[in-house]
């Protein structure tokens, strides 16, 4: 029988009364709080008849209290116990490559008849906030996944203990975490796996599920945070939020990272990963707009009373289920920040130093001891958003005076062709070089020409001529570069092929 420590009707009430908002409100108050006078905050709770320092527990998966770090503390304010496993109702549904729609699995006999395999790499998606894990994406992301290779994908589904206030989900998700690792024992020991077999996929909170349950079995594979939750996680001890010691790998996605009380960013912008990738600069995605609304509103957001465009933090596990099948179009490029690499200090990639964010980031090595490593990238506004990075650098051929005008360059390959990208506006100087980096939406193949065309929109009876003499094509994955050299100059508004130059 579950032990109950304190008054759960009781911690019920006070629960009610705690939406995250509140909590980051009250934070502004206990800040400044020396731990002596925490603990006198405590005695007033006492008082007051508020849960503050309570602890329960559960037969098969320990004791849960809410002392610090789990609570009192200024990123965690409110204490709140978190709710039994039956109340949050956690599934585990298996997809393999034998059975495309899930069955069901649970520790005992009957995963006999099931298609779990003891010998294939076993992957488990946990969704984050108001996300379910048996309709929405971590559905799809297994059927592709099983699609591509080979493995075990278990949809982990809490939608009773998520679909609540969210300082009560974020502490349901110390149960989650705990039933997660019970689970993963329970086929080590019936299967014969080891922990290195394991890699837990977490977006929101299920990140932070997904940290603690590494944290429980040591030597786990690998850990993917898909834009971790921030609210009563960042910048808290390391044995609250997902981090590094949680398994031998870690990589993080942030997408959403806008301060969450100014600005409405659900995730982190802190880099808790060996890791740690900023796709757009990690805070607003090509296609989505700007967080609305206003932090007072959050709690009629959470209850679903108010509709919330998540579509920044959706992203995340977005770019990750394209990354499965297309890897090349994620790559990420080490820089020290979001304005260092949009002035392009940061392209090409040196030699092997950069990792391709998603599914394939573990084919990266890491370095011993080096943690937080920030890794930079751009991607487009549409499915499936991976972006193929080049630098063009153009030298412009044409009559010798200066004239203003445009140019413009696109991509031709053997697989695609790409839009037309703005090289230069301004005076047209020839003998001059142009460049631009370019992060191309589509994958050309190899690339066969690059085609240039200019224009000015003003009259001029000479009808002059421009073309690109020469263009050195630089691309970012790998520094390869390749020349081209244009033979004929061209009218306002034609087409010049500028093709590769001929030895």
């Amino acid at each position: 029988m579950n032990k109950w420590i304190a008054d759960k009707e009781r911690g019920r009430e006070n629960q009610d009364l705690v939406g995250v908002f509140k909590a980051v409100q009250f934070t502004t108050m206990l800040s400044g709080l020396e731990m002596s006078q925490l603990y006198s905050f405590g005695l007033l709770c006492f008082f007051i008849g508020v849960s503050c320092a309570a602890e329960v527990c559960f037969n098969d998966l320990g004791c849960f209290d809410d002392l610090p770090p789990w609570g009192g503390t200024a990123q965690r304010p409110a204490s709140i116990l978190p709710w039994n496993k039956e109340e949050i109702g956690i599934r585990f549904l298996l997809f393999t490559q034998k059975n495309r729609y899930y069955q069901e699995i649970k520790a005992d006999k009957s995963i006999q008849a099931s298609n779990y395999s003891g010998i294939k790499k076993t992957r488990l998606i946990i969704p984050g906030y108001l996300e379910k894990g048996d309709e929405d994406w971590p559905q799809e992301m297994c059927k592709v996944m099983v699609s591509w290779e080979n493995v075990n994908c278990i949809a982990v589904e809490w939608k009773k203990g998520v679909r609540t206030q969210y300082a009560q989900a974020a502490n349901n998700a110390r149960v989650v975490a705990a039933q997660m690792a019970s689970m993963i024992k329970f086929l080590m020991g019936n299967y014969k796996q080891k922990a290195d077999k394991f890699h837990i996929i977490g977006h929101s909170l299920g990140a932070h599920v997904a940290g603690d349950t590494g944290s429980r079995i040591p030597g786990l594979a690998r850990i993917t945070g898909l834009d971790p939750a921030e609210p009563y996680f960042q910048d808290t001890d390391p044995s609250v939020r997902l981090d590094t010691s949680d398994a031998i790998f870690v990589d993080v996605i942030h997408t959403d990272g806008l301060p969450f009380n100014s600005r409405l960013g659900l995730g982190m912008s802190q880099s808790v990963g060996h890791i740690d990738f900023y796709p757009n600069g990690g805070e607003l995605m090509p296609g989505c707009s700007t967080n609305k609304g206003k932090p007072t509103d959050l709690d009629a957001i959470w209850e679903g009373t108010m509709k919330f465009d998540a579509c920044n933090h959706v992203r995340a596990h977005q770019y990750y289920s394209e990354s499965i099948v297309k890897p090349q179009g994620f790559v990420g490029f080490p820089c020290s920040d979001k304005d260092s690499f949009a002035a392009g200090k940061c392209f090409p990639c040196a030699d092997n130093k950069c990792p391709l964010m998603g599914h394939h980031a573990d084919k990266f090595t890491v370095t011993d001891g080096i943690v937080n490593t920030k890794y930079f990238l751009n991607t487009g506004s549409l499915k499936p958003f991976g972006c193929y990075s080049y630098k063009v650098t153009a030298t412009l051929d044409g009559p010798s005076w200066p004239n203003p005008g445009f140019m413009y360059v696109a991509l031709t390959g053997d697989n695609d062709s790409t839009k037309e990208y703005q090289l230069h506006v301004g005076t047209m100087m020839p003998g001059q070089n142009y460049e631009v980096l370019i992060d191309a939406e589509v994958d050309v193949g190899d690339v066969t020409a690059v085609n240039f065309r200019w224009n000015n929109h003003i009259f001029n009876p000479l009808n002059p001529k421009y073309g690109a003499s020469k263009v050195e094509l630089q691309r970012g994955k790998d520094k390869k570069i390749m020349f081209f050299c244009g033979t004929e100059n061209v009218v306002e508004n034609k087409i010049q092929s500028v093709l590769p130059c001929q030895a």
